[in-house]
């Protein structure tokens, strides 16, 4: 889900923004489609994080959202059940990125520039050794003046110096009869934030039918090169109850199931910083499960630190400094 009134914190809606602008030039560049702007639905308590967080992120950045009485709710999202005790609002600039299409262009188009992408090829370990860095690979080690970490679930085994934890995450697939579910038929994302917890899901874009995973929660992983991927009967039943409640309309049976991973920092806020021990590295970390519709700005940002030294981009919020009391001289 790609949005820009971010409840999160409105400090991230300035690198939103720019990711907006850099998505479209790669769907220009590649010439595929990789957004499709359906908009998104969010629902909570009115005083609730979710909301709360939405209304001052649209307010402080002067974005379009759009606050939904019950009967242009009932007109305009039919399959949607209205909770009284919760608000809707609508935010029609946000929608739906095709991840895999997404990577494979960027992929692609940076092989075109000269890239060298080493797939299936595991990185063991970084040194530091005040000159520079050096690699270790499945596949063998390399130099460098300088590098960028983005290890994902394995970055706290790459950067032990950082607060950094693993959780496992369950995606439910449901079948959709109904064609209001297609998002071909422009059926939007959502997002709740309910008493037990934080879902979302997105339109139906395959034969799969409607994805719906928890947002909040998760299960510890030491190891993400074994996380266990089988189905979580207690995170499908949650999730079960979550579809029951509030989306009326969808009543099919689950008919996927996969698992993802999240790398949280202690205050779910990324790290996208110089290492605070080795000025050699550059660090995106911490995504915290919201990470993705960022991709092509945190790119431009890593390089832009790596190489410059600098970016022009807003990023003190995201300091590795309010982590760590020590820094690189």
């Amino acid at each position: 889900i790609i949005r820009q009134a971010y409840f999160e914190h409105p400090d991230y809606v300035p690198l939103l923004r720019r990711a907006y602008q850099l998505w479209d030039e790669v769907e220009q560049q590649s010439q595929q489609t990789l957004f499709a702007r359906v908009g998104l639905l969010e629902f909570g308590p009115p005083d609730g994080v979710l909301i709360r967080g939405v209304e001052r992120s649209a307010h402080e950045h002067q974005l379009l959202i759009e606050h939904l009485c019950r009967a242009e709710f009932a007109e305009r999202f039919p399959t949607f059940r209205w909770a009284d005790e919760h608000v809707a609002i609508f935010e029609p600039t946000a929608g739906v990125l095709f991840v895999e299409a997404c990577v494979l262009a960027m992929a692609e188009l940076a092989a075109q520039r000269g890239a060298v992408i080493m797939s299936n090829t595991a990185v063991e370990h970084v040194d530091f050794d005040g000159r520079g860095v050096r690699v270790r690979t499945s596949r063998g080690d390399h130099s460098a003046d300088a590098i960028c970490v983005c290890g994902g679930a394995w970055s706290p085994a790459l950067l032990p110096e950082l607060p950094l934890r693993v959780v496992r995450k369950h995606l439910h697939w449901f079948s959709a009869n109904d064609r209001c579910w297609q998002i071909a038929r422009g059926c939007p994302a959502f997002f709740y934030e309910t008493a037990n917890g934080y879902f979302y899901g997105f339109p139906s874009v395959d034969d799969r039918g409607v994805k719906i995973a928890e947002h909040s929660g998760g299960e510890p992983v030491s190891d993400p090169s074994r996380v266990d991927r089988s189905v979580d009967s207690f995170d499908l039943q949650r999730v079960t109850d979550f579809r029951r409640s509030h989306l009326q309309a969808l009543s099919g049976l689950s008919t996927d199931h996969a698992v993802c991973m999240y790398t949280l920092t202690p205050d779910e806020h990324f790290i996208v910083d110089r290492h605070p021990l080795h000025d050699a590295s550059v660090v995106v970390s911490g995504l915290s499960g919201h990470g993705f519709k960022f991709a092509p700005a945190l790119g431009e940002i890593a390089a832009q630190l790596t190489l410059d030294g600098g970016t022009p981009l807003p990023i003190e919020f995201l300091s590795a400094a309010r982590f760590h009391q020590g820094s690189c001289d």
